[in-house]
């Protein structure tokens, strides 16, 4: 056979091993419409999947390479103080904006925003902290190292999770904060209290004395200072001792505020301070201002430390005795911790009536003797007694505070110094902190000051002292 006869001829096919088995197609499956789409929820969508392209990575090198350019772009403008601060702010923000206009890296709204107040907090602000500064709910920002930040909010610790790039990022925020108060910190002065032009106060530890990273911690005063309205609706103080307290005062009553660190020992000064009538002049003095008194005549004074050669340091002694010479009507001292202490009882005894300040002590009992301790402190050889008679001669009253478990001020004692008896000051509670019904209550007590305020014309009612009144 040939070969076209061979490829012409049809093959039969070899029929199937195994007969086909029908198999019945599946049910198609039932359709599923889609959702109806969200326009939010869809941009959202697609600004998460345009921020995930880089993540924080990406931000992060775009954050720090709008901070370079915009270093070199405005150089010593940065630090020029011939302009405004708000001056240099806008400045500031709109370069941030053009900046992150000609950025080609894909970032949404949110990045945007985030980037340009970051640069802007780094630059003119204080860096990670500057978010936790503004925020009003928080009291004091405690940074122990640049990797540990923690915050006080009603009066418990929490912590955040800011932080900074490295130690060196923590030094120069610390190093802008206290060269803007004149202020400085190193290793040869390793230790700097400063304030921020809002009046918070500022403690700052470096090493080689902080051994974990250098150590920040910020008592924030807010920009509306607490009133009398407020710390009766916190529980501080009772509607009957804000009356009492205010005729103390404007009867030129000599007071000490003790308590605690924390206590809200400042806070009640500054309270009390809003009692003194308009009329008359005070001087302020502290080592950070933090006071922020609303009378017309107020002057305010502050300590400085010692230079890089050790000189030129005015401390809060030098202050008192220089205020005795300001024809002052009050003098108001933030704290006195020292020697200050003698110049301060010898002001209250020489016709500077109605002054504050105060201390640290844990008792009424303790304040009397912690002012007694300090006394010795300013190098003078006098004898115990002698110092006690000053004492009791110059304080009239003592409102000791304390910081309760809930993080709670509360005002636990006011409370008359009546004299000396042999070598003992001789104290009397008026007021006592009743922890059990979470209220101050009147012992029954009637203090004996109260004939002296009634000579100056200034009454307090019989029924405020009443108990159960």
């Amino acid at each position: 056979m040939s070969l076209s006869d061979r490829l012409g001829r049809k093959i039969p096919k070899a029929p199937p091993r195994h007969p086909p088995v029908a198999v019945e197609p599946p049910p198609p499956p039932e359709p599923v419409l889609p959702p109806e789409p969200d326009p939010e929820r869809s941009r959202a969508a697609i600004d998460r999947m345009r921020s995930s392209r880089g993540g924080p990575e990406v931000v992060g090198e775009v954050r720090r390479r709008i901070q370079h350019a915009l270093v070199e772009t405005m150089g010593p403008k940065l630090y020029d103080t011939a302009g405004t601060d708000a001056q240099l702010a806008h400045g500031v923000r709109e370069i941030i904006a053009e900046l992150l206009a000609r950025e080609e890296t894909p970032l949404n709204g949110t990045d945007r925003a985030r980037i340009a107040q970051e640069v802007y907090d780094e630059i003119l602000g204080h860096g990670p902290i500057e978010p936790l500064l503004r925020d009003p709910a928080i009291t004091e920002i405690m940074v122990n190292g640049p990797r540990q930040i923690f915050v006080e909010r009603d009066g418990r610790l929490h912590g955040v999770d800011a932080e900074f790039v490295d130690e060196a990022h923590l030094r120069r925020v610390i190093d802008r904060i206290v060269s803007r108060v004149g202020r400085r910190v190193d290793e040869a002065s390793p230790m700097v209290d400063a304030r921020l032009p809002d009046g918070s106060r500022i403690n700052a530890v470096v090493p080689p004395i902080a051994l974990d990273g250098s150590s920040l911690t910020i008592r924030k005063f807010s920009a509306d200072p607490l009133r009398v309205a407020d710390l009766v609706e916190v529980g501080t103080l009772t509607p009957q001792t804000v009356d009492l307290l205010a005729a103390c005062v404007q009867g030129r009553l000599d007071i000490v505020v003790s308590g605690g660190t924390g206590a809200g020992k400042t806070t009640t000064l500054n309270v009390l301070s809003g009692f003194i009538p308009d009329d008359e002049r005070v001087v302020t003095i502290e080592d950070a201002a933090e006071l922020q008194l609303h009378q017309r005549h107020v002057l305010r004074m502050e300590s400085r430390p010692p230079n890089a050669e050790g000189r030129g340091e005015i401390t809060i002694r030098d202050l008192v005795r220089n205020a005795l010479r300001m024809r002052p009507d009050r003098i108001v001292v933030g704290e006195v911790r020292d020697g200050a202490a003698l110049d301060m009882l010898q002001a209250m005894n020489t016709g500077h009536d109605g002054s504050l300040t105060t201390v640290h002590a844990n008792s009424p009992r303790d304040s009397v003797s912690r002012l007694e301790t300090m006394v010795l402190m300013a190098g003078m050889d006098l004898p115990v007694r002698a110092i006690r008679e000053q004492i009791s001669s110059a304080v009239d009253l003592v409102i000791q505070m304390a910081r309760l478990k809930d993080g709670g001020r509360r005002v636990t004692h006011i409370t008359e110094v009546l004299g000396i008896d042999g070598d003992v000051v001789l104290l009397q509670d008026i007021f006592v902190y009743d922890h059990r019904r979470g209220t101050l209550l009147p012992t029954g007590v009637r203090p004996r000051f109260l004939d002296g305020l009634a000579a100056l014309g200034v009454h307090v009612p019989a029924e405020t002292f009443a108990v159960g009144g």
